[in-house]
């Protein structure tokens, strides 16, 4: 496995790897889920690149970037272990040289959710990925459903922009109990640890009520928000039942719907969410 700090490295060596090339982007401090995007692109392509970058651009001013957990040799580590052939670790100057001033800014999907909570934060992503897209040239690049919103960014931006890559977007992946992955989850304490599992058991809830015919949205928000109350550690910050695709908030539900839910446990936020749509539905799609 290649590591590679600079842009002209970056495109050299990209010119050597054989066939189709995957392509996950990371922020590093690694964990299964990841590794489950690496192993996706590793079985779709050919080649897998990875980058490993803590984006400035998409942290707000009291948000945790200085403290945002990093373990640069553990994560290459891991890539190399997952078959991962090059990886690009850029610097914030490389990124963002003196005198940068071109953003991306994708409009609609980013006023909602995420979006309205964290101003900002999606021009960062945006941006970054746009970069990340043309240095490496992927053929597909892969995503983690646990951040729903951002995979729906980066479609629209892919599409909207004319990038040849196909978007690949893999299963949010759980612990045994069934709290998401994520990067912050090391700032739970243990209370705090053990609480963090309400949020995927009240999106569970919601969902065995939709697959017992409740078809109304507010209905399915009010049980995500009742089951949240019993949990004393959690703070809800919203609770959402939208379209799959456009993140508009929905009166009934159908077809594929996105519910999604943002908490702070403590000081740590995470966000959650599952997709719910009815058999017919997944029989006629093929899943």
């Amino acid at each position: 496995m290649k590591v590679i700090t600079s842009l002209p490295e970056l495109r050299a060596a990209r010119k050597t790897l054989p066939g189709t090339v995957g392509f996950v982007p990371t922020m590093g401090y690694l964990h299964a889920g990841h590794i489950s995007l690496a192993n996706a692109a590793k079985t779709g392509c050919t080649s897998v690149v990875a980058s490993i970058f803590v984006n400035p651009t998409q942290f707000g001013a009291n948000e945790d970037l200085v403290k945002y957990p990093r373990d640069l040799p553990r994560d290459l580590g891991m890539l190399e272990a997952a078959g991962v052939a090059l990886v690009w670790t850029p610097s914030p100057e490389d990124m963002y040289p003196s005198g940068f001033q071109t953003w991306v800014d994708v409009q609609g999907l980013t006023m909602r959710l995420e979006g309205e909570i964290r101003p900002g934060h999606f021009r960062g992503v945006a941006t970054v990925v746009a970069k990340l897209f043309n240095a490496v040239g992927p053929d597909r690049a892969y995503f983690g459903q646990k951040d729903a919103q951002q995979a729906a960014v980066i479609r629209r931006m892919t599409t909207d922009l004319d990038f040849p890559i196909e978007i690949v977007v893999c299963p949010t992946v759980r612990e045994s109990d069934g709290l998401a992955m994520s990067s912050r989850n090391i700032y739970l304490n243990q209370d705090e640890r053990n609480a963090a599992t309400i949020l995927f058991r009240a999106l569970s809830a919601a969902e065995t009520a939709y697959q017992g015919g409740e078809r109304n949205a507010e209905s399915l928000r009010r049980i995500i928000h009742e089951l949240i109350a019993t949990e004393p550690l959690a703070r809800l910050q919203y609770v959402s039942c939208a379209d799959y695709l456009t993140l508009e908030e929905l009166v009934t539900v159908r077809d594929r719907v996105l519910l999604s839910i943002a908490a702070h446990l403590g000081k740590t936020r995470l966000i959650d969410n599952i997709v719910i749509w009815d058999q017919a539905d997944k029989k006629r799609d093929g899943i």
